[in-house]
Formats: C-alpha cells, sequence, structure tokens
C-alpha cells in the first residue's frame, strides 16, 4: 500500500520535492536553487530546461535520501510560481524563449494601453484582475510579436504556452511523447484570459492580446479525481504515480493552511508576500486594489474564490541585501543585524523593484530608502528591510478589511521568512493582531500534497485535514497604538516618494 504523497513545489528561486504522510507530516525533502537571469533592468528570467532539471534531480534526490520509490506514493501533486511564462515547441520540448518571470515589467506598455483604451475594465470584470505586468497575458503577446517564428509556430498549433506548472507536467507526462497539456483553475486565473464565472478561456480576453486559443492548456479542477495523468516510467519518479493535482503556489499555501471556510486568510512569505482570504463561491469584486481570484476547486464541487493581495517583492529584497549590496552573508544574518539596533533610526526601505503591487498597481514606482542620516548603519537598514515586508502586509490587510468588512482577528503565516523571529514580532506590532505559524511552515508543497491525496482518496475530506493543523509559535503585538500608527504614517510617506519615478508609456 501506498503510505505517502508526494509535492513538487517549482518556485520562483527554487525547486523542490517533499514527502508527506498520512498525517501530513514531512518525511522527505531536497530542494535546489536555480539561476535569475536579469539581462536589463526591469527584466527577471528563468531557463525552462534548468528549472525541469531542477525538478527530476530534486525528485530522485528525496526518493532516494527517503529511501522510497514511485510505488509507495499514492500520488503528487504540483504547485508553482504563478504568472511565469513559458511557451515552447510541442515537437522539440525546446522553449523559444527563457521563461518571463512574475516580476518582469517588461510588458509595461502593454498594460497601459489596455488600461487607456478601455479594454482594462472588461479584464477586471472578467478575469478580476487589473491589466499589469504581473500576468501572463501580456508576456504571451510579448513573446509572440518579439520572439521570431514563435507567431507562425503559434498558427501551426506548434506553440504551447504553461506557467510552471503546466511545463513540468508535460514534461512529467512525456514531454514531446505524449506529454499532456493541462494547467487548473487557480493558474488560468492568473492569466487575464480566463473568464472567473465561466472557468473558461475568454476569446474576447483572448483578442486583447492576440493571442491563438491553440497555445493554451486545458483548464481542469485543482484536485481531479479523474487524474492529469501519471508520470513516465523513465522519467524522474522510474515509475508510474497519478498526477491529479495542480495549485498556483499561494492557492495551495490556503490548503496547506486549511483556510476552508469562508473568512479565513493566510499570509505567505516568500520571494513575495500573498495574502488570500476566502470568500466562499461568492466572487467579490475588490473596490480596494485586490485581486479576485480562484482560490481553489476540488472534483465537481463549485470552484472557491478568495481575495488576494499580492506583494511583488518582500523576501527577494533580503536576497538583494545579500547578493546586490553584500552586507549579509545569508537570510538568517538579516535578523540578527538588524537586532542590533532597537528601531529603524528614521529610515523607511520601499523595495518598489518591479513597480508596486497591491494594493497600488503602479507600475511606475520603483525602489527609496528615504528618511537617512548619517546615525544610520546597514543594522537600520536591515530593520527597514524587514519592516517593509511588514509595512507592505499592512496596505494589503487594509485593502482587505475594506472590501470584505471583516476586521482581521489574527493571522496565518507560513513560508521561508517566518523562521525570521524578529520579523514575525515586527508583524503582530505593525498589524496589532496575533500571529500564528504553524508547525508545517512548508504549507505550499503541503497544499498541493493535500490536493493530490484527496483526489485519490488518500486523504477522506477536508475536515480530516483541518485536524492535523497545529500551531507552533504565536507572537503578540508589542506596540502602542500611537507607535503602530506613528510609524504607519511614515511608511505611507516612503510609499509616496516611491510614485512617477518612471515614464510609463
Amino acid at each position: 500500500m501506498a503510505d505517502f504523497v508526494g509535492a513538487i513545489d517549482q518556485g520562483t528561486t527554487s525547486t523542490r520535492f517533499m514527502i508527506f504522510d498520512r498525517g501530513g507530516n514531512e518525511v522527505g525533502k531536497h530542494q535546489l536553487e536555480h539561476k535569475q537571469y536579469l539581462p536589463q533592468a526591469g527584466w527577471v528570467e528563468h531557463n525552462p530546461l534548468e528549472i525541469w532539471e531542477r525538478t527530476s534531480a530534486v525528485i530522485r534526490t528525496a526518493l532516494a535520501q527517503s529511501k522510497l520509490q514511485a510505488s509507495d506514493l499514492a500520488a503528487v501533486g504540483i504547485t508553482n510560481q504563478r504568472e511565469t511564462t513559458v511557451v515552447w515547441d510541442r515537437r522539440t520540448g525546446r522553449p523559444y524563449y527563457n521563461a518571463i518571470v512574475w516580476q518582469d515589467t517588461r510588458t509595461d506598455r502593454i498594460a497601459s494601453a489596455l488600461d487607456r483604451d478601455g479594454r482594462g475594465d472588461t479584464i477586471r470584470r472578467k478575469a478580476g484582475l487589473p491589466p499589469a505586468t504581473y500576468f501572463s497575458g501580456g508576456k504571451i503577446q510579448w513573446i509572440l510579436e518579439n520572439v521570431e517564428g514563435v507567431r507562425e509556430a503559434a498558427q501551426r498549433g506548434d506553440a504551447l504556452f504553461g506557467n510552471t506548472d503546466a511545463w513540468t507536467l508535460w514534461y512529467l507526462t512525456g514531454g514531446s511523447d505524449g506529454g499532456v497539456h493541462i494547467t487548473d483553475v487557480t493558474n488560468a486565473s492568473r492569466t487575464m484570459l480566463m473568464n472567473l464565472e465561466t472557468l473558461d478561456w475568454d476569446d474576447e480576453l483572448l483578442s486583447f492580446f492576440d493571442i491563438p486559443r491553440s497555445m493554451l492548456p486545458e483548464i481542469r479542477p485543482s484536485s481531479d479525481p479523474s487524474l492529469y495523468g501519471t508520470t513516465r516510467a523513465g522519467g524522474p519518479f522510474a515509475g508510474e504515480v497519478p498526477l491529479p493535482a495542480t495549485l498556483g503556489d499561494q492557492q495551495a499555501a490556503t490548503v496547506g493552511q486549511v483556510c476552508f471556510s469562508p473568512g479565513e486568510a493566510k499570509n505567505t512569505y516568500g520571494t513575495g508576500n500573498f495574502m488570500l482570504l476566502n470568500t466562499g463561491t461568492e466572487l467579490v469584486r475588490s473596490k480596494s486594489g485586490l485581486l479576485t481570484t480562484v482560490c481553489y476547486q476540488f472534483g465537481d464541487q463549485p470552484a472557491v474564490y478568495a481575495l488576494e493581495g499580492s506583494i511583488a517583492v518582500t523576501g527577494s529584497a533580503i536576497q538583494w541585501l545579500r547578493d546586490q549590496l553584500g552586507i549579509i552573508s545569508g537570510a538568517a544574518q538579516s535578523e540578527s543585524l538588524a537586532r542590533q539596533v532597537e528601531d529603524n533610526g528614521g529610515m523607511y526601505f520601499v523595495p518598489a523593484f518591479s513597480g508596486l503591487f497591491a494594493p497600488y498597481w503602479r507600475s511606475d514606482a520603483r525602489g527609496v530608502i528615504v528618511g537617512l542620516s548619517r546615525y544610520n548603519t546597514n543594522a537600520h537598514l536591515a530593520r527597514a528591510a524587514l519592516e517593509a515586508i511588514c509595512y507592505q502586509s499592512r496596505d494589503v490587510v487594509e485593502a482587505m478589511e475594506k472590501d470584505s468588512g471583516v476586521a482581521l482577528e489574527f493571522l496565518k503565516v507560513d513560508g521561508g521568512i517566518t523562521a525570521n523571529k524578529l520579523c514575525m514580532q515586527l508583524q503582530a506590532d505593525i498589524l496589532g493582531v496575533p500571529v500564528s505559524k504553524p508547525v508545517v511552515a512548508e504549507t505550499t508543497a503541503l497544499g498541493a500534497a493535500y490536493a493530490a491525496g484527496l483526489a485519490v482518496g488518500f486523504w477522506q475530506n477536508t475536515d480530516q485535514l483541518r485536524e492535523q493543523w497545529h500551531e507552533d509559535q504565536r507572537w503578540e503585538p508589542t506596540w502602542s497604538d500611537e507607535q503602530r500608527e506613528e510609524g504607519y504614517k511614515g511608511w505611507k510617506k516612503a510609499v509616496e516618494r516611491t510614485l512617477n519615478w518612471v515614464e510609463v508609456g
């Protein structure tokens, strides 16, 4: 009997494969980073073939280290960095161009044009998204217009599009030898091309970007008992394993945090921050700069929707301190450095490297460090970077409360930055509510495993999953109301300084 479920977590900076038992406990994991290509200002790319090679390697290594094989896995789920766009040749499996990452801003003119002529309102109504560089539609259009031969290949039916879930799934199921071209409703809802009501590609939205429908994967539920397919015996699993589930990473984390009831919210701290509020089967249209998105769909049940606040740069700001400035040698050092000072010394850091996402949606913004005096040190900068993560989350919470009418009482958190205890304390202080971290902090992979396990009967229902959620640590607010509001006032002033920095045509 298969006693485990696997999860492929293909993220922005790395890929991991995790193995869970019936209690939702981690029994195996391996993770590898992949290279970030920055060919010019505002451009962020990945090599899709490197991602596939890393995916294969982490699967093989995790299985070997756990002394498990394909037959020990009841199913495997996939979760992925959303919006990151791959276009490849169905005959050869070769990408026509590097993957254009969700952080990339080269499509700012495409997004601005959509808003200028009124098409943006249609995208908001049908797709639940504002026209922005963040989403896949403009990235596909850019590849079709700028990479030689791709438009012709698309018209012949040879060019396929997918986010990295579809790219990985296609290779796992055979690639150019019969690989399935499928995505799920959560990933499709991040393209500006899917109608939230029909859960299908929308011909009017496709026409806005001049994208042939033949490029697009088939849309399925996030957890599908009929399966997407099975792994090929010659692939990294060296055997056949059911592949019944795919979820975009933030929706997967929502499932991993067992936010199955309307009004439940989670915040994931990774390369960026992503807060999701479950709104049930009701489509809630945001008036405050949030996204309306699909949260998940299990089998033939109705889709569950969410309001989302997406923040482009949080953990990657810490990576920037390490890689570009060299003031820390690793992410963990950001905490020890920031603890050397009692406060930010009047300094604010707004890391708008890719413009500002929710709730501002300003592609003309760029990063700023303000309030400097000779008193400030690299420790103040490290603390300001941690505070920026938390202040950006407060911006989203404020918008969420306006849209939903529900005040946040406590916040479930997950992701790598939750290991930074100072950052989590700052989050509680800046929000003024308790912050709660589960025992399994890597809830993105856990959510993909849950979705896969539900599809094949490994777990019976979501109530069983709720029973497995356990709190590991909680942070209570310590700041006074006056201190909290004074700090947030300074943050809002700093955000104003980021705006209108670059010309957007």
